[in-house]
């Protein structure tokens, strides 16, 4: 581990623009605290390795910028740069995550699904017609028809903003209905 470095513009400088000696040193200096940061949180070697990569990449492209205003807050940006990368790895590897061996979709719901989601089907029908026309036309157009909101906005006269406020409240209607249905169904 190497000792505490103090960053100034000089270093931003040189480093910017890629002065061989001065790229060496921030490879080495930074590539092992984050590597000691993301080999605490992740599970591969490789992960660690590519997360290092990726930060000190995203931070030698900002540098040539010239992007950087405080260079003697320049660990302190690292260390947020390295924070997102590691969210994004994190999210992505989320997304890509296998399901666990045996519990592969068989393409077809049991029995007791297809009447839990029937039942779903109906609570949702029986709220959707207790909303006014209007807020039932537009969740009907947007979610359930998945017309283009453009087109909607014309139709019903208003504008993308208010259009997103609309939704808004039609969807806290609709949730309200749903309780409310829910309640009736269990009483």
């Amino acid at each position: 581990m190497l000792a505490r470095f103090s960053f100034d513009a000089d270093y931003v400088r040189r480093l910017s623009e890629g002065d061989a000696e001065t790229e060496d040193h921030f490879a080495r200096y930074f590539g092992d605290l984050i590597r000691i940061k993301a080999s605490a949180r992740l599970r591969s070697g490789h992960g660690a390795d590519d997360i290092r990569q990726e930060t000190l990449l995203r931070v030698l492209r900002t540098l040539r910028k010239g992007a950087i205003e405080h260079p003697e807050r320049l660990g302190a940006y690292v260390n947020t740069v390295c924070n997102n990368v590691m969210l994004e790895t994190f999210r992505r590897d989320k997304r890509l995550t296998e399901l666990p061996e045996g519990e592969i979709p068989s393409g077809q719901a049991g029995a007791e699904s297809g009447l839990l989601s029937d039942e779903r089907r109906d609570l949702v029908r029986r709220a959707l017609n207790e909303l006014p026309a209007k807020d039932r036309e537009l969740l009907q157009r947007i979610f359930l028809d998945e017309h283009d909101k453009d087109v909607v906005c014309e139709e019903f006269r208003v504008s993308r903003e208010y259009l997103r406020v609309l939704l808004h409240r039609a969807r806290i209607r609709l949730r309200t209905a749903l309780h409310q249905g829910r309640g009736r169904a269990a009483g």
